[in-house]
């Protein structure tokens, strides 16, 4: 099981939209995927049509296996699965404080939970936590949306520094632009200039600021199924390709 998470410290980035296109892209190469929405607010939960859960509490998702197992939903599409975002999710820290052994608390929660997946997906909260540390841990990959602005700079530095304060392995973190609008100078001179900073941590994938993704809250559906020809799907499809997933 390979797990991937997509996260940033700060909201509005696209980060519910990377997890949706992704966890759609991955289920339509033929692998089973479940799609963990950690986020309280339950947005990929409303892209993919499904309740938000009433069975799982904080608790229950790291020790009951099968409270976990029985909360999980099918999609609308093959191969991929949900485990819908609850509101209690935004206990996460507190209960997490409370007990030992915290760092490893989602991976075995996961592991456990999680074993019958090929690939599963989370999309995390947008904050620095107990929570977002345990995700750190426990991903195998972290896939960062950064839309090239001086805000989303100043919190990506962040994000690297608190792997680097913390020696957590800094080569698990995948970046990548997103709601680039290449016509203005801003955005392309700060992508040059991340790029020339943190070479190893770009992907050359960015998606483009596009209504069609902006879309996706109407249309509750991943870019590729509504407008499948559009620059939105071709990139969010060339970023799968990269990541290799």
């Amino acid at each position: 099981m390979q797990v991937i998470a997509c996260y940033s410290n700060k909201g509005g980035v696209g980060k519910t939209a990377t997890s949706v296109n992704l966890a759609h892209a991955i289920a339509r190469s033929g692998r089973q995927v479940l799609l963990c929405d950690l986020d309280p607010q339950g947005a990929s939960t409303y892209y993919f049509r499904v309740k938000p859960s009433k069975k799982l509490s904080e608790t229950k998702f790291f020790e009951d296996v099968d409270r976990f197992a029985d909360a999980i939903r099918a999609s609308d599409f093959e191969g991929l699965d949900i485990l819908p975002a609850n509101r209690s999710f935004r206990d996460f820290d507190r209960f997490l404080s409370r007990i030992r052994n915290k760092r490893s608390r989602l991976t075995r929660a996961l592991a456990a939970g999680g074993a019958e997946y090929d690939v599963v997906v989370l999309d995390c909260p947008p904050n620095f936590s107990l929570l977002s540390e345990n995700v750190f841990r426990a991903a195998d990959r972290i896939v960062v949306p950064v839309p090239p602005s001086t805000l989303s700079e100043r919190t990506f530095e962040q994000l690297v520094a608190f792997f680097k304060d913390q020696r957590l392995p800094r080569q698990k973190i995948s970046a990548f632009f997103s709601m680039v609008e290449r016509r203005k100078t801003l955005h392309r001179e700060t992508m040059e200039r991340m790029r020339a900073t943190h070479p190893k941590r770009f992907l050359e994938a960015a998606i483009p600021y596009s209504a069609d993704v902006e879309r996706m809250g109407l249309r509750r559906a991943p870019v590729a199924e509504f407008a499948p020809r559009s620059a939105a799907a071709s990139a969010y499809a060339a970023l799968y390709r990269e990541l290799g997933l």
